[in-house]
């Protein structure tokens, strides 16, 4: 339904009340949030308007704890009536529960939190640039493309996600958010001597998204990079084909980044590794017994962390969707497995803290646990210095295709573009690279990464997760990288 237009203190006597409610039936802890969701994505295809939606969504969700076990109730709009009713249903959903409780739910008392958050911005992406106007740019993207010889499909697109969250708890807890998510991107298709092949920029889909409004977009430079994206595309279809065999490879930020997101993000939530995932996503090779440090994930080089206050991160925010406040988790350090990605339940059964992690786009959607931004440390080396000691190996760029087991170990990775070093710099272009691996021993050559200066936030719309699956909106803050005696071939 169209959100109503109601005031933050008029939300906020609704779910103080409904609180109110549950503490006086017995719950030994509730919390509600009331969720308005507004997106917007538009498409244009060869100087047409190919996709054009938009969205703008007003409900809440109630999540409550009685003995050991959950309930959760949701619809849509915030009149008091359906808010108690949902309280009730709940409450009831709990109790008939608790009898098939088959573990203690380990949920202490926390100090309430309170406060605002805003996604730092200029220019609201939704309300303050016309459809018109983006229309208008993307077109003018798609002719400069088109305008290459051979180049057959031109499509830019824009996506645009504004999200507010009025959030109380029975702790006390009451805060109320507003987070932006802004992107685009462009593709060119061509086609020549009986080859066709696809360019991306920034990256597949919906191009890069990230934290902060309209200028996000604007700071992608997509007119900058429309001509070279479009003579790529058509310099890859006479390009010979990746060679076969082991090698050294450096993966550009816009594979990486996926990399991170498979064999990183994903392994590394608790709900997996305790198996609570297996009917859809999948489980974990990062099982439990494998917490503390002592499983060698990786090369000491590596350095992989989870942080909701990433400045641009798609996957930050002020406090995740039980009230923990964001902050940084280490997952990896030196190559060593230490932590994990959690909601306050998952991680009271390790006894650590919870990672804020526990988090939901919907109000319909009961809160699990995601990623938010899994970031891999830089390294200390410029990558213009890291070309210069990679002679012979291959720069990767770009993921069109990839596949990974349920369990995040065994992988493929298909990519739009691969370059030999040559000289210190990009060589031979070739097309349909594949690159494998297992994903440990993958990380263990990881033997270099380039410093700050070429890290950056890539972020990823629409991550999927749960039965009935969520998507959500998660970044990823990375340096290219370097990794030793990989599987390459092409398709």
């Amino acid at each position: 339904m169209t959100a109503p237009q109601r005031s933050d203190d008029g939300i906020f006597r609704v779910l103080v009340l409904a609180a109110e409610r549950m503490r006086a039936r017995g719950a030994r802890y509730g919390d509600l949030r009331a969720i308005r969701r507004a997106q917007e994505w538009l498409e244009v295809r060869n100087e047409v308007v190919d996709r054009a939606f938009a969205t703008d969504d007003f409900g809440f969700g109630v999540r409550v704890l009685v003995g050991d076990a959950w309930g959760f109730a949701a619809a849509d709009g915030l009149d008091e009536a359906s808010v108690f009713a949902a309280v009730d249903q709940a409450l009831a959903i709990a109790h008939a529960c608790a009898p098939a409780a088959t573990r203690p739910v380990g949920f202490g008392a926390r100090p309430p939190e309170r406060g605002r958050y805003t996604t730092p911005h200029d220019v609201d992406p939704i309300d303050a640039v016309s459809p018109g106007e983006k229309v208008a740019l993307l077109t003018e993207l798609t002719a400069a493309m088109r305008r290459v010889t051979h180049v057959v499909s031109a499509v830019a697109s824009t996506v645009a996600v504004r999200t507010d969250t009025w959030f109380v708890s029975t702790e006390g807890s009451r805060l109320r958010q507003r987070t932006l998510v802004t992107g685009g991107g462009i593709t060119a298709t061509a086609h020549r001597d009986g080859e066709t092949q696809q360019r991306t920029y920034p990256k597949h889909f919906e191009g890069n998204v990230q934290s902060g409004g309209w200028e996000r977009f604007l700071a992608l430079d997509l007119k900058g990079n429309a001509r070279r994206v479009a003579e790529e595309a058509v310099a890859l279809c006479t390009a010979p084909v990746m060679p076969a065999g082991r090698a050294t490879v450096i993966l550009d930020p816009s594979i990486l980044s996926l990399q991170v997101h498979e064999s990183t993000g994903h392994p590394t939530e608790l709900d997996r590794a305790f198996g609570e995932e297996i009917s859809l996503a999948g489980g974990s090779f990062l099982t439990p017994d494998r917490a503390g440090g002592d499983y060698v994930y990786g090369s000491s080089a590596v350095n992989l962390y989870a942080d909701a206050t990433t400045p641009l991160g798609a996957g930050t925010f002020g406090w995740d969707d039980e009230g923990t406040p964001a902050h940084r988790t280490e997952l990896v350090r030196e190559g060593r497995f230490v932590g994990y990605l959690s909601g306050h339940d998952a991680a009271s059964r390790l006894g650590v803290q919870s990672a804020g992690s526990l988090r939901t786009t919907a109000f319909h959607h009961v809160p699990i646990v995601r990623m938010i931004n899994v970031n891999l440390a830089p390294g200390q080396v410029p990558l213009d210095e890291l070309l210069a000691d990679t002679e012979g190996g291959f720069y990767v760029s770009q993921p069109k295709s990839w596949s990974i087991d349920d369990r995040r170990l065994n992988f493929q990775f298909g990519c739009e573009a691969a370059w030999r070093i040559e000289g210190g710099r990009l060589g031979t272009l070739y097309r349909n690279p594949v690159y494998t691996g297992i994903t440990p021993r993958f990380w263990a050559g990881c033997d270099a990464i380039a410093n700050e200066d070429a890290w950056s936030v890539w972020g990823y719309l629409d991550c999927g997760k749960g039965d009935p699956i969520q998507t959500i909106h998660v970044g990823h803050g990375v340096s290219p990288a370097r990794f030793r005696d990989v599987e390459v071939g092409s398709t």
